[in-house]
């Protein structure tokens, strides 16, 4: 059977601890140089007892994580990808009260693939407790954990609970959350739905909770002339930035001249009036046009004659 960390260290220190004995016991024979191992000895198990001690305490504060029913090897992708998925909610605690009448007042705590309390190691990770005697009881454990999902819910089932008494022919326990998609809420709204115990056998305590880790990854709502205009605006950008710098740092342009071929854009207007003018009248081009302009042939030249002579001398 493999041994834990604690329990290699505890075999390992001993051993340890043995030898320096012998050598100690050894060196004493020797006289003075005994002294030097007993202390070498001393400190070494002194260092033994400090590193086992942290070894115990990170196996305490590693908290448990859920465990799928089966051998590890038969655990899905699906599976795993599921409770990787409800990772977010392992640090949260859910509680709920129920009532009824006089008979039944229950606290029902609730943790997502972790133990409500992890210093008992029961697997526990959802808890009844009667609020009345302080009575625990355990409806499941996460050590027996099934889960799988639909297109906005998952359904998380803890089984393993302690057992019936009168109901249900003994068996155990069984806790079933069903986790709905809310998109904007970590988590909420825990509550039991049912405690089916009247049957025979498969019975089981249901519970609800919403979060947007059961919600499905949102598809692009991005039509395609919006991703075509995306693709234009930032090839435009692109244009125009990089020719600035080519034409500031490569060519050594100033001014307007900077920007990319200023002399194309700066003849664009008569360019397109051209193309109008060539595309859309009507008439031939060589027709002769309807209305003669004023020209300097039309003016004659400019008489010699002055009225000087009219201003008073």
């Amino acid at each position: 059977m493999p041994l834990s960390g604690r329990s290699l260290f505890r075999r390992g220190g001993f051993a340890r601890a043995r030898a320096c004995e012998r050598r100690g016991e050894a060196g004493r024979r020797r006289g003075r140089t005994g002294s030097r191992m007993s202390s070498t000895c001393h400190t070494s198990a002194v260092l033994v007892v400090f590193m086992a001690l942290a070894v115990v305490g990170a196996e305490q504060s590693k908290e448990r994580s859920c465990d799928v029913i089966g051998d590890e090897s038969s655990e899905s992708q699906m599976e795993r990808a599921l409770l990787k998925k409800l990772e977010p909610l392992s640090p949260m605690r859910f509680n709920v009260t129920v009532e009824k009448g006089k008979t039944e007042n229950y606290v029902y705590q609730f943790r997502v693939c972790r133990e409500v309390n992890s210093t008992l190691h029961d697997f526990g990770g959802l808890v009844q407790t009667d609020r009345q005697n302080g009575k625990t009881t355990v409806i499941g454990r996460i050590n027996e954990t099934q889960v799988f999902n639909g297109s906005d819910w998952i359904m998380l089932i803890y089984k393993g609970g302690d057992s019936y008494g009168r109901h249900c022919s003994g068996e155990k326990r069984r806790a079933v959350i069903m986790i709905s998609c809310k998109r904007g809420v970590t988590a909420s709204s825990f509550s039991i739905i049912s405690e089916e115990r009247e049957k025979e056998q498969e019975c089981f305590y249901l519970f609800e909770m919403d979060s947007s880790v059961a919600c499905p990854a949102e598809d692009s709502h991005l039509s395609i002339g919006s991703i075509l205009l995306i693709t234009f605006a930032s090839l435009i950008a692109v244009y125009i930035i990089g020719g600035f710098l080519y034409q500031r740092l490569v060519v050594g342009a100033k001014g307007m001249e900077q920007f990319p071929h200023f002399a194309f854009w700066q003849d664009l207007g008569n360019l397109v009036a051209d193309g109008c003018d060539f595309v859309c009248r009507s008439k031939p081009r060589n027709a002769p046009a309807a209305y003669r302009g004023v020209g300097d042939d039309q003016l004659g030249e400019e008489s010699e004659e002055r009225d000087d002579h009219l201003l008073p001398m």
